[in-house]
């Protein structure tokens, strides 16, 4: 009896781990699409050893967003959504429309990144290649064993991006101490390319792709806050060194002198640095990065803009909630295919929609954070992750507000 218990309790320590693990990678290659890629890159050649602090920035406004989210879908086990109506009565509707559609036109620009990226990886026509990443998303959603397909893709190609870009990182062999030095104090500070960067990393759907994760797992409850707030801070981490390893690996090459051309929204400076650290190999590394990033993003757009469809149908089924999954990314396919690549006043125009998602979705939680420990449990709400979340959340209305500047004057 005893034999019994102890292995109940190994498989119970296993799953639990195993569900932390795929939440955390969920999160992570949702952060690492490729817009991500892309900003990174423009950004590197413009602002150089600067742009560390910018990173910096970003990775601190992560941890206290993702800290906040985590921890109160977790406790309340219920997805954002009905989180949000459950506080202000209608605010969950809002919500789950500015996610789906933003996370709708993302997926757009995420299956052009898919096309590109078999394009430099193997010389496949973007529009064929862009299909066929999308064709293999609806295959792996529409497995009988999803759940554990998508975990074992998520932590696999979340680790082949890391050493891929280590690999080019060593071989471009950028100015480590000076980076080091200026993403503490920076010789400039660019609040655009901050802006920028939290929005395509943490704005939209990405907020909350680890967290709805660790719900579908029966991850919540008070009695799994611990392990959940650590997780959070692991996926941060691993964010972060993505993140950091990647700017780097450019850093690299424009401190060698290469000029990278970023002057057009056609041209691709990270490809233009991969190649000119490795020659056809970086190309290649290049392509077979951006085609794991855009893949993973693809599915974690889709994974986490469905789990927002709960307020428009309660009682949604897992199969029904699979084929509503394939359906978005076919529309996404569709669209795309039609217009022949991402279309960019689209897409500025959703990046303002993510703009205000973020900080709309962190004050409600930040509310239920001060004021409703009745939705959670009456657990009592750490104060300093209350206060330094209300400071994000200005940040977040601040930026939010430059981002529907940046629609109003790009549309003029």
């Amino acid at each position: 009896m005893e034999n019994h218990s102890n292995s109940t309790a190994v498989v119970f320590v296993k799953n639990r781990r195993a569900s932390l693990i795929s939440a955390i990678f969920l999160m992570a290659t949702s952060a690492i699409g490729p817009g991500f890629i892309t900003q990174t890159a423009t950004f590197t050649v413009t602002l150089g050893n600067a742009f560390g602090f910018g990173i910096l920035a970003s990775i601190i406004i992560d941890f206290v967003v993702q800290q906040n989210i985590w921890r109160v879908v977790s406790l309340t086990k219920m997805y954002s959504s009905d989180i949000a109506n459950a506080t202000i009565p209608g605010s969950g509707y809002l919500l789950a429309i500015l996610v789906i559609f933003g996370g709708l036109v993302f997926n757009i620009g995420n299956i052009a990144g898919a096309g590109l990226g078999l394009n430099a990886l193997v010389g496949l026509d973007p529009k064929w290649g862009g299909a066929i990443s999308a064709l293999l998303s609806v295959y792996i959603f529409s497995s009988h064993k999803a759940s554990h397909f998508i975990d074992r893709l998520m932590i696999g190609f979340g680790l082949l991006m890391i050493a891929l870009t280590l690999f080019v990182l060593f071989a471009a062999h950028p100015p480590i101490g000076e980076a080091l030095t200026q993403t503490v104090l920076p010789s400039r500070v660019d609040f655009a390319s901050i802006t920028t960067i939290v929005g395509g990393t943490v704005g939209g759907y990405i907020s909350y792709a680890g967290a709805h994760r660790l719900l579908d797992k029966n991850m919540g409850g008070v009695q799994n806050i611990k392990p959940v707030s650590s997780a959070a801070t692991r996926g941060i981490i691993v964010v972060g060194v993505m993140r950091y390893i990647l700017f780097l690996a450019i850093l690299g090459v424009v401190a060698s002198g290469v000029t990278i051309d970023i002057s057009s929204y056609a041209a691709n400076p990270a490809s233009q640095a991969f190649q000119a650290a490795l020659g056809q190999l970086g190309l290649r590394i290049f392509g077979l990065i951006l085609w794991a990033a855009a893949l993973t993003s693809i599915i974690g757009a889709a994974y986490t803009s469905m789990t927002f469809i709960t307020p428009f149908k309660p009682s949604i089924t897992p199969k029904q909630r699979q084929m509503a999954t394939n359906i978005f990314i076919v529309s996404s396919l569709a669209i795309y295919l039609i217009m022949g690549k991402a279309p960019v006043a689209l897409l500025v125009f959703a990046g303002g929609f993510n703009g205000l998602v973020l900080p709309l979705g962190l004050t409600i939680f930040i509310y239920i954070g001060w004021k409703r420990a009745d939705l959670m449990a009456g657990y009592h709400y750490p104060r300093w992750l209350l206060w330094s979340g209300l400071v994000v959340c200005l940040i977040t209305w601040y930026m939010g507000a430059m981002s529907v500047v940046t629609i109003f004057n790009y549309l003029k």
